[in-house]
């Protein structure tokens, strides 16, 4: 027999030896043996000696899908309502509901609760069950509880079909949708497994998702991580090459120079469960779409949704954290940069440090290393200075810029956001160098395990090389595809095309995987500045460096010439060919250049288009919007808007993603607007463009940080490794010695 237990570290799931009988039986008659285990495992093995505790409002179908459950596994069924409570009171719930009152009802269920014990069994609870703490906790220690999540709006119809009209709680004045709202908070508070149900899903196919989801739950070893550069020997990998979630955040970079990729792919979501997301809020719909990303053996799922509420709360000056914005014609704005640093970074960047922070060792000290090419910096930088006290004393950020490559209000931010565990270092040189200096001392062994040894500190990334960075990303583009569903400007299943500023292939890669993930997009459109090496490597499936050097523009973010993304990408494409992927970037190391086969190239032309945009055409692009609609695009947003016009067949909507507020890009934006005079002072800049009154307004939080920054001072060095390497074994000893 298999105990599962309901939380699990360590990854283990604790095995009572065979009994001697089945020993005998395996060793005489292994056929026989086989056919009797697989029976036994079918029916009972998900339970053991613990419940399926289905949990939900009412009319979430927890009664007939339990009936179903409890016969697929041929286990006892235990309705709360009508096995325990009505026998209990001797009378129906409604009728003590009517006798006693709302919160003495409550009691009382608790109180039965209390008393009730069952082992293998699929018990459906009453919606209002997990309203009491003490009741919950009693039954929770016994069992896996599932939530069956429901939009409201299907509840509701359910209820009114059922011609229910009273349920716990509904008192006169009180509307139905607020009960039912209101009780979200205690089912999110209690729940180790979601089964998202939208609004036409059949009782059979709601309990086998949440058979699928208990299996998935007990067993992790299925949703593994491996390198892009792993060898495979026919289809099957290496054992000791698997990763789980809790170490790729962990270890950012693979240990053969490739990047972590799920081994098995992404969770694919049906129709019905994205239609089910279209009422839902930003929060809602990433604590949904994590979730079945995350692995509760790495993060459980009430962690997971404090996590995310944290991220996503507070520290977003929109309600809608990630809205879209009808621009002209067919074009629509995702504005990703109402964030606490004014760039679509933040969506990764408040998200992972409380990740990070969860699943690194209690007894280790880590050092966050980043390169930046503007954005990423000040992102990293806050967000992990938004830790507790006690994480921020065990885990630090240094962060890597290219001293000249930024714009002044970058700079100054990343300046500004330096805190107790949070320094910036300018380099004097470009982002490439910063960037691949990194990877080269992650990779430097002698020098990670002297700093390991010496001081107890091991290093960690937070680059979108770390899958942590890239996975929250997924989120807002599959959010963008449903605002446009709810907002009725398309119905769902019609596609759209996605526009984005790209430089190292991170936020186009996350586009491509929502639409692996079920979001109806049709073509992603890589969008380069003067930089476009992507671009002539999409159009003709050479990736050439040799002869190019990088050029600095407008659009400083995507300045770069090596897309490390790009990686996960091509070993997607090439059916996770990790001997072909080393191939391919050993040669673009020591070479300059590779070219991919014909049919990788076919295969990538049907996903990706792209087109460049040069600095003249940038700035003409933001004057022309401001003069036809009082809106400031940025730079980067500008060179999508560009590409976007170029590329556009106007068939179907086309998402341009909004990756950074205006206001970090004074100068250029003062240019485009054809001011003569400009103040070299950021702040001043900032002044004269809210006077303006354009849309979106100045940026909150960057105003506060530049207030705060005046002159404040940064560290500035060589491009050489070894004084990067004297850098961070300072910082090292400043910080936990």
């Amino acid at each position: 027999m298999f105990h599962i237990f309901q939380y699990r570290p360590l990854r283990l799931i604790t095995q009572t030896s065979l009994s001697s009988v089945c020993l005998k039986l395996m060793l005489s008659r292994p056929v026989a043996f086989a056919q009797i285990w697989k029976s036994w495992f079918s029916s009972h093995s998900l339970l053991g000696n613990k419940n399926i505790i289905l949990m939900g409002p009412p009319g979430a179908g927890k009664t007939t899908v339990g009936r179903i459950v409890g016969q697929k596994l041929d286990c006892p069924v235990i309705d709360i309502d009508d096995n325990v409570l009505e026998t209990a009171w001797n009378m129906s719930v409604s009728e003590k509901l009517q006798d006693v009152g709302y919160e003495e009802f409550l009691e009382e269920e608790g109180k039965a609760l209390l008393q009730f014990s069952a082992s293998g069994s699929v018990i459906s609870l009453s919606g209002s069950n997990p309203m009491h703490a003490a009741g919950m906790q009693h039954v929770k220690k016994d069992g896996i509880v599932v939530y069956l999540d429901v939009p409201t709006t299907v509840i509701m119809s359910r209820l009114k079909s059922m011609q229910v009209d009273r349920i716990v709680g509904l008192t006169p004045g009180t509307a139905l949708r607020d009960i039912l709202q209101f009780r979200k908070q205690f089912y999110k508070r209690w729940y180790d497994i979601r089964v998202f149900c939208g609004e036409d899903v059949a009782a059979e196919v709601v309990a086998e998702k949440v058979l699928d989801a208990v299996k998935r739950y007990q067993d992790s070893e299925l949703e593994t991580f491996i390198s892009t550069r792993c060898s495979r020997s026919g289809r099957s990998v290496e054992k000791d090459s698997h990763r789980y979630f809790s170490d790729v955040v962990i270890q950012g970079l693979a240990p053969d120079g490739g990047l972590f990729v799920p081994e098995r792919g992404l969770p694919k979501f049906t129709a019905g469960d994205w239609q089910g997301l279209i009422e839902a809020t930003y929060i809602e719909r990433a604590q949904v779409i994590l979730e079945r990303c995350i692995h509760p053996a790495d993060i459980p799922a009430s962690k997971l949704a404090e996590i995310i509420g944290t991220a996503y709360g507070e520290n977003f000056s929109c309600s809608k954290v990630a809205p879209v914005r009808h621009l002209a014609g067919n074009q629509f704005l995702l504005e990703l940069f109402h964030g606490p640093t004014a760039s679509f970074k933040d969506f990764a960047l408040q998200l992972m440090p409380h990740l990070f922070a969860y699943c690194i060792p209690r007894s280790c000290n880590y050092l966050i290393l980043v390169a930046t090419s503007g954005d990423t910096g000040s992102a990293v930088l806050d967000g992990f200075s938004r830790l507790d006290d006690a994480d921020k004393q065990r885990i630090a950020v240094m962060n890597f810029f290219p001293e000249d490559g930024v714009s002044p209000i970058q700079k100054s931010q990343m300046i500004g956001c330096q805190k107790e565990n949070a320094w910036s270092v300018g380099v004097k040189s470009d982002f490439d160098f910063c960037q691949t200096a990194i990877k080269q001392i992650f990779n430097n062994s002698e020098f990670t395990g002297f700093l390991t040894v010496e001081y107890g500190t091991a290093l960690g990334a937070a680059n979108s090389i770390n899958w942590a960075r890239l996975l929250p990303q997924i989120v807002y583009h599959a959010s963008a595809y449903l605002d446009l569903v709810h907002q009725n400007i398309i119905p769902f299943g019609s596609p759209v095309d996605i526009c984005i500023p790209t430089g190292n292939f991170g936020n186009i890669l996350a586009a491509f995987y929502a639409k692996m993930m079920g979001i109806p997009i049709r073509k992603c459109i890589c969008a380069s500045n003067e930089n476009n090496v992507l671009t002539d490597f999409i159009r003709t499936g050479v990736y050439d460096l040799r002869g190019r050097k990088l050029i600095s523009t407008f659009s400083p973010a995507v300045d770069i010439l090596k897309s490390s993304n790009l990686e996960r990408y091509l070993h997607l494409i090439a059916n996770e060919d990790g001997q072909l992927v080393t191939q391919l970037f050993n040669q673009l190391e020591n070479q300059g250049h590779f070219q991919l086969r014909k049919d990788l190239l076919e295969k990538l032309q049907q996903d990706l288009v792209a087109g460049c945009c040069s600095d003249e055409d940038c700035l003409a692009a933001i004057h022309s919007v401001y003069t036809t609609t009082g809106y400031i695009l940025d730079t980067h947003t500008a060179v999508a808007k560009v590409v976007a016009d170029r590329l556009q067949d106007r068939t179907c909507p086309i998402i341009i993603s909004s990756t950074a507020h205006y206001s970090k890009f004074a100068p250029a934006i003062l240019r485009a607007l054809r001011i003569a005079e400009i103040n070299q002072n950021p702040l001043s800049q900032l002044h004269l463009l809210s006077s303006y009154g354009a849309l979106p307004p100045i940026h909150w939080g960057l105003l506060e940080t530049l207030k705060k920054t005046g002159n404040g001072d940064h560290q500035v060095c060589a491009a050489d490794m070894s004084v990067l390497m004297y850098h961070i074994e300072t910082l090292i000893q400043s910080h936990f010695m």
